[in-house]
């Protein structure tokens, strides 16, 4: 049965309410756990029993944090790395240009800094030479390098590798891996083949850090320290939440600590970051993956690829402050850019027909650098995996993004293999391929095959799941701060989504092109403020702005909105239906 009677929605979509076992487990964590209920239902929809309840809201990384040795190869990965750094060799970092691939860079680069050495970073250019490990730079850095360190790519970079003569290889990844491994010292990534996958959840970041941790093992037994590694955690955090790696088990624990890490103001690269973001309150993982994510990516995405990690591995505080307004520039432009092309795609991909396994779009000259961001737009638009492709030429350079349950990287990596594509790979729920412009066709007709066989295409609009319904007066400030115990919230964790019924717009107001600002009351004294980012992008725009006095049943996530040093709670409007 559907929620408030709601079975299509003013975006097309049902609305549906906590399942009987979610409530009744819910009762039970309010009786034996001694919660608020507003916590007890996140705990409930999580899976969380009541003797477990009080862990999961403290989590501890001491406790979660995995045996780094559990990882094939990492053991040799991180003697190999104090080898170098004992000797004081030539050590190179090549990073993928994401926030991924930057805090993982970031990572090693502050933490060799503290030991006295200066690494080299490499980023590759997006369009230029495109994802990972290429032949000339990596036979360029063993030149003049003793060893690479790849970071967030390498796992399917076997010609490069071996091109890099006279220079040790190390890879630390997540992406997936295929039959084979480059030929290197060590392979770390927790999706190669012949891992258990228990760690599949990890970023490159992950990793990274987990070799640290090996590496300040080695370093004890032998009787010496090594650099404060929770002190680095907000690199981690940022990465796990901007990744969009599933919060789950240790992630939890290392992107709540991050957060912590990161309130305390010491990193100068993401303290000037977070001013021009005008962050004015604690981070949270929103702030990671809406405000500060994307303007590290800027870099990579349309500028300089480098710009990221630099930024963040800086203790600079002027070059911080001069990389984030150029950063938060880029990231203006990326905005603008992305635009266009969404509106290009869209409408492609409407001709085409939404209703399908796979939604795709193509266009000339479509920026490599937002067709990642676009093809997340279609996947939500459409609740369909999504691919985006520009093509320069003959050659088109694509990214994908999928929704849960169905395994797009290994799809693309197969379509690679048949010889459909250039070269394709990543990971479940994003990967990136590059195609010729005569095998457009023919390659997205076979995904779409493979991804249908996934279950792909078989549900319409996506449900929209609640977590029960507020009136405005219980929409509290306290509330939220409670709700937050049971956080981080992201991937695999969503935050929890309430209805609030039966209210009257009391104002509404078009904010920049396509975002809606309302004020919505309930008639007796009751209200709160409310923002829909993108609602002129879809039906709720028009419909609610032009409201003629309706009432309406209205579905989204509360937040603290803070202005002036003032706090106010606020509905991030996710969809809206008549009230009838």
């Amino acid at each position: 049965m559907s929620f408030l009677a709601v079975e299509k929605s003013l975006t097309g979509r049902r609305w549906v309410g906590p399942s009987p076992e979610v409530e009744r487990a819910t009762e039970m964590l309010v009786q034996q756990a001694d919660l608020p209920r507003a916590v007890c239902q996140v705990l409930a929809r999580r899976g969380v029993p009541p003797m477990e309840a009080a862990g999961f809201l403290e989590p501890k990384l001491k406790e979660l944090l995995p045996d780094p040795r559990s990882l094939k190869d990492m053991e040799v990965a991180a003697t190999r790395f104090l080898t170098a750094v004992c000797e004081r060799q030539r050590i190179a970092v090549f990073a993928d240009y994401d926030v991924d691939g930057g805090s993982s860079a970031a990572l090693l680069l502050v933490w060799l800094r503290q030991m006295g050495l200066q690494a080299t970073l490499y980023v590759p250019d997006r369009i230029d030479e495109g994802y990972g490990p290429n032949v000339p730079a990596m036979r360029e850095l063993a030149a003049a390098h003793d060893l690479i360190i790849c970071v967030d790519c390498g796992t399917l970079s076997h010609e490069p590798i071996a091109a890099a003569k006279g220079a040790d290889v190390i890879v630390l990844d997540h992406h997936l891996g295929a039959e084979t491994l480059p030929d290197c010292v060590a392979v770390v990534n927790p999706n190669r083949q012949d891992e258990s996958g228990d760690l599949g959840y990890l970023c490159a970041a992950g990793v990274v850090f987990l070799m640290l941790v090996e590496a300040g093992r080695q370093m004890r037994k032998a009787g010496a320290t090594g650099p404060d590694l929770v002190s680095l955690l907000d690199l981690v955090a940022l990465a796990t939440v901007a990744d969009v790696a599933p919060l789950i088990e240790a992630n939890r624990a290392l992107v709540r600590q991050g957060l912590k890490v990161m309130a305390g103001r010491q990193r100068p690269g993401l303290v000037a970051l977070s001013d021009v973001a005008r962050m004015d309150s604690a981070p949270n993982s929103y702030h990671l993956g809406f405000l500060l994510g994307p303007r590290v990516n800027a870099g990579g995405r349309i500028g300089q690829a480098d710009l990221g990690a630099r930024l963040l591995s800086t203790d600079s505080t002027s070059e911080a402050e001069a990389l984030a307004q150029r950063l938060d520039a880029l990231n203006t432009e990326r905005r603008d850019i992305e635009n266009a092309v969404r509106a290009a795609a869209l409408q492609q991909a409407e001709d085409r027909g939404l209703d399908v396994p796979l939604v795709w779009a193509a266009g000339e000259d479509w920026h490599p650098g937002v067709v990642g961001i676009v093809a997340s737009r279609l996947k939500e638009a459409a609740n369909r995996p999504a691919i985006v492709i520009g093509f320069d030429g003959d050659e088109g350079k694509g990214s994908g993004r999928s929704v849960s349950g169905v395994d797009l990287g290994a799809s693309i990596q197969r379509l690679a293999t048949e010889g459909l594509l250039i070269k394709g790979g990543g990971h479940k729920m994003a990967a990136g391929l590059t195609v010729m412009r005569d095998q457009l066709e023919p390659a997205m007709a076979r995904l779409s095959e493979l991804l249908e066989k996934q279950g792909a295409g078989q549900g319409g609009p996506a449900d929209v799941r609640l977590d029960g319904a507020l009136m405005p007066g219980a929409a509290t400030v306290e509330l939220i701060e409670q709700i937050e115990k049971a956080g981080p919230f992201g991937a695999s964790a969503p935050a929890p989504r309430y209805a609030l019924p039966d209210l009257q717009v009391r104002f509404a107001k078009r904010v920049g092109e396509t975002h809606l600002k309302l004020s919505l009351s309930d008639g007796m004294g009751g209200g709160l403020d409310a923002i829909a980012f993108g609602a002129f992008d879809g039906p709720l725009g028009e419909r609610l702005s032009n409201h003629g006095g309706a009432r309406f049943h209205f579905a989204g996530r509360l937040e603290v909105n803070t202005w002036g040093g003032r706090q106010n709670v606020q509905l991030r409007l996710e969809d809206a239906a008549e009230a009838n």
